[in-house]
């Protein structure tokens, strides 16, 4: 299982982890509601580390055998969220760049027939 000193370790990392978010959101280098992701992943990282029985009652659950397999396993799921949250965030971005290309394109066409008509 988790020994204390690595336990202290993990902690102290998500402390800072945390602090790097915090300041991050401070600086407004990133906004708040895509900082949820990275939020609620931090604190489902300190439940885990302080009550490591939970990682093992799941694991026995589905039926994974071996700590660092779970442990692995449960990595890889944390990456995909992200990686969908992201993905998904960038293709809402895209579509709205998009939008706001054409909503540009048409304006400017009307101004140039004003143009035209004035001259």
């Amino acid at each position: 299982m988790i020994g204390g000193s690595l336990r202290l370790t993990l902690i102290v990392v998500l402390i800072i982890y945390f602090v790097i978010i915090l300041k991050l959101l401070k600086d407004k280098a990133l906004s708040l509601k895509y900082s949820l992701t990275w939020i609620f992943s931090g604190v489902a990282m300190l439940i885990l580390v302080i009550f490591p029985q939970i990682l093992l009652w799941v694991f026995s659950k589905i039926g994974i055998q071996g700590y660092m397999n779970g442990f692995f396993l449960m990595c890889i799921g944390f990456a995909i969220i992200i990686m969908m949250s992201l993905t998904s965030i960038v293709s809402r971005q895209n579509r709205k760049i998009r939008t706001l290309i054409q909503e540009n394109a048409i304006l400017e066409k009307r101004i140039r027939e004003i143009e035209e008509k004035l001259k």
